[in-house]
């Protein structure tokens, strides 16, 4: 069959008009975001960084298909603070964020940083957070004052309740177990939807913010959107829901995290479902280390010394995985040197949103995260602050510890059905370490390699005179103020 001239006109002028129509659809909509940020779960505790006791068939898949980062960094080993640098690109120190919030705490994260949700603002995202906070409860801090449209979940940890275990053998009316935590409140928004989260509520925490995510993702899928799944889980006391109890085989810390695995595999199959995968990044995470004081309600820190707040990488390096198909290589390695502070320059980047005004410290590893070749770490030097004390600096190979006090079990083994053991308190060392042939940080090399420890000390006083170090008893000159509750400022209640 002949076409006629008109007809191949037409034909042309309707390709042309679908390609251009691809290309600006392409153009106009940047991808969405989705970050999962798990609750002190340990470097070793999902099958792509060496668990084997239990499966975790969707984060095997998310491996396969992405990209593992094996020497992913978080800017402190303890949950608001790592959790402010998470959000906002900037070393927690600088944000005046330096450990947990309490129920009683009347300040949080300042309102004039800039989240990756405000980010995403920007550019006509819809953005929603599912899950645990903990960076201030009171309105003024909560999600939807820091650029969420949607919040669901805990203020805070989901130990911070009358019935933490430092209350074991309290009859339930005893008035001594609200003295230091109120009940636990479940907030939707900027409200309080239940006062009492009870441990029945709490076996429904993983699954209610799985489904709450699904349906964002359904809601919003013809627009781009940010959402946020910081899980309360692993964090103790452990939880699953009935569906999950006993099925690990290896106990309730396997049980959770399988059920914590299933949730993530519904949200990414939410993601094919809405034909989304091609547009998505999704990144998993993990706030800090284990803490192995919970022995078998803890995870593993692997080959890696000390666990959760503490500076070694027991504490701070954190699994993470990188998923985008089609676009991030499948299957592979990155094995440079990046952090949770290089989220949002990262998708600053991908979606092309302005950066703060103000100072950030990470950077932009799209690189990395695409495996471009040549592409390389661009972090000179990363310091590890708690407690506002530098207490170690490293750069790709080297890592140097300056003496400071930290909590260990000394080889002990952690409690057993969700009880501590108490942590020793051991004194560090001046030392130097090679992360290249020590990964448990065990072999002090500082005599060895001089030269390295002179190049180390010269950056740690950079950051000191810009950070500050209790240790030193300096002050820094680039500290911001944290949020404060002011007079006149609305209180949550419940």
């Amino acid at each position: 069959m002949r076409l006629s001239r008109r007809s191949i006109i037409a034909l042309v002028s309707f390709a042309c008009v679908c390609h251009s129509n691809t290309l600006i659809a392409q153009i106009e909509r940047p991808p969405n975001i989705v970050l999962i940020f798990i609750d002190d779960m340990g470097y070793a505790d999902i099958g792509p960084f060496g668990a084997r006791d239990y499966p975790t068939p969707n984060l095997d898949r998310m491996a396969t298909e992405g990209r593992r980062f094996t020497d992913f960094m978080v800017s402190a080993p303890v949950c608001s603070a790592s959790r402010a640098a998470l959000m906002t690109g900037t070393f927690h120190i600088r944000l005046g964020v330096n450990g947990a919030y309490s129920p009683k705490a009347k300040d949080g994260l300042n309102p004039s940083e800039v989240t990756i949700a405000e980010l995403c603002k920007q550019k006509g995202y819809a953005t929603a957070i599912y899950g645990k906070w903990h960076l201030g409860h009171h309105p003024k801090f909560l999600p939807t004052s820091q650029g969420f449209d949607e919040y669901h979940g805990i203020p805070y940890s989901n130990d911070m309740w009358p019935w933490h275990p430092r209350y074991e053998g309290l009859a339930a009316d005893d008035p001594k177990r609200r003295e230091v935590y109120p009940d636990l409140p479940l907030v939707e928004n900027d409200r309080v939807v239940d006062a009492n989260v009870t441990g029945e509520d709490q076996k429904y925490l993983t699954r209610w913010a799985s489904e709450r995510a699904i349906d964002f993702i359904e809601r919003k899928h013809n627009q781009p959107f940010f959402l946020y799944l910081p899980y309360s889980m692993v964090h103790v006391p452990l939880f699953a829901s009935d569906a999950f109890l006993g099925k690990s085989g290896a106990g309730l810390f396997g049980d959770v995290v399988m059920e914590l695995d299933h949730g993530i595999g519904t949200v990414i199959a939410a993601l094919k479902e809405n034909d989304l995968e091609d547009n998505t990044l999704v990144i998993f995470t993990s706030d800090n280390g284990p803490w192995v004081g919970y022995g078998d309600h803890a995870g593993s820190a692997g080959p890696y010394r000390e666990s959760k707040q503490t500076s070694f990488d027991g504490g701070v390096r954190v699994p993470t995985l990188f998923w985008w198909p089609g676009k991030i290589p499948a299957n592979t390695n990155c094995d440079e040197l990046a952090s949770t502070i290089d989220v949002l320059p990262t998708v600053a980047k991908l979606i092309g949103a302005d950066l703060p005004q103000h100072k950030i410290d990470g950077k932009d590893i799209s690189g990395l995260v695409f495996g471009e070749k040549g592409a390389r770490s661009p972090h000179e030097f990363f310091p590890h602050y708690h407690h506002g004390e530098l207490q170690a600096i490293r750069n790709d190979r080297w890592k140097l510890v300056f003496p400071h006090s930290y909590r260990s079990l000394n080889g002990r083994l952690g409690g057993t059905g969700g009880l501590p053991v108490k942590y020793d308190s051991n004194m560090a060392e001046l030392a130097l370490y090679d992360r290249a042939n020590d990964l448990g940080e065990e072999i002090n090399v500082i005599d060895q390699y001089p030269e390295v420890y002179a190049e180390l000390l010269k950056a740690a006083k950079i950051f000191r005179k810009e950070l500050g170090d209790k240790l030193k008893k300096t002050t820094g000159t680039g500290i911001r103020s944290v949020g404060k509750l002011g007079p006149n400022d609305k209180q949550l209640t419940w």
